[in-house]
């Protein structure tokens, strides 16, 4: 198994979910984005996504739009996400980095693996790759021992399901609702609907993000999935310092790691 299945699997066979963690590289600056995500490891946090800035964030919401249009306008490029990985992956928690395509795609693929690969990442998430449309990525996260992350929604066909199970490595991610990322005051049936669906289709893990900002959400979210995701209400604390967002990161992964019990 890769370091992010067995970190998944030893939260749920403890009775409870993982729970991740999605920084923007570079918000507030690359050293604060970094020192944020070994705080959130400090408190609990089973794993950690490191967003790529990236101009053109269509499945994001405002938080992560904002946070990446600022980590952009400082300078953010590429290779500091790297740097971020390679700081955080001697810490032990699986650090992914989670990317629209087309950066890879301009770096190069076969040599995005290999530098993710040698900073230590975990790996991929790429949320606008669809697997069929995903084989030279395969091959090159295959070749490189990465996990390659795809996402599903409550849309996907039960054939489009099977198909994005077969192709993941690490965990399915589910998306728990229609429309962009961001904080929501409730998390509906949907989600659960969907993790069903995913797991009947054949994934061995599945992890549920978009809209997760409460205690109370992470806990409900965690009694059925295998993993708990937020990241725009980190963001948001993280505006107010630090140790705001490790407060909150440590109640989140408590309410997740507690959710079955």
């Amino acid at each position: 198994m890769s370091l992010m299945e067995r970190a998944i699997d030893a939260r749920t066979s403890s009775g409870g979910a993982a729970f991740v963690a999605y920084l923007t590289v570079g918000y507030p600056d690359l050293a604060t984005s970094i020192e944020a995500g070994r705080a959130l490891i400090d408190s609990g946090v089973d794993a950690i996504e490191f967003g790529l800035p990236y101009s053109d964030p269509g499945m994001d919401g405002a938080i992560i739009q904002r946070t990446g249009q600022h980590a952009l306008d400082a300078g953010t490029r590429t290779r500091h996400v790297m740097k971020a990985v390679e700081a955080l992956a001697p810490l032990g928690a699986p650090i992914l980095v989670m990317t629209y395509f087309n950066p890879v795609f301009r770096y190069g693929v076969d040599a995005f693996a290999r530098d993710l690969a040698a900073a230590g990442g975990a790996g991929l998430i790429t949320p606008d790759l669809i697997p069929d449309e995903a084989g030279e990525w395969i091959e090159a996260a295959t070749a490189h021992d990465l996990d390659r992350v795809f996402l599903v929604a409550p849309s996907s066909t039960d054939e489009r399901l099977a198909m994005t199970a077969r192709a993941c490595r690490g965990f399915v991610y589910a998306a728990s609702t229609m429309g962009v990322t961001g904080e929501r005051t409730t998390v509906d049936g949907t989600a659960e609907r969907l993790v069903e669906r995913t797991r009947a289709a054949g994934a061995e893990r599945v992890c549920v993000g978009l809209g997760v900002s409460r205690a109370e959400h992470a806990r409900e979210v965690g009694s059925y999935a295998d993993g708990v995701i937020v990241g725009s209400a980190l963001l948001r604390a993280l505006g107010d310092g630090v140790s705001q967002m490790a407060a909150l990161g440590a109640e989140l992964a408590e309410a997740a790691h507690s959710a079955r019990s």
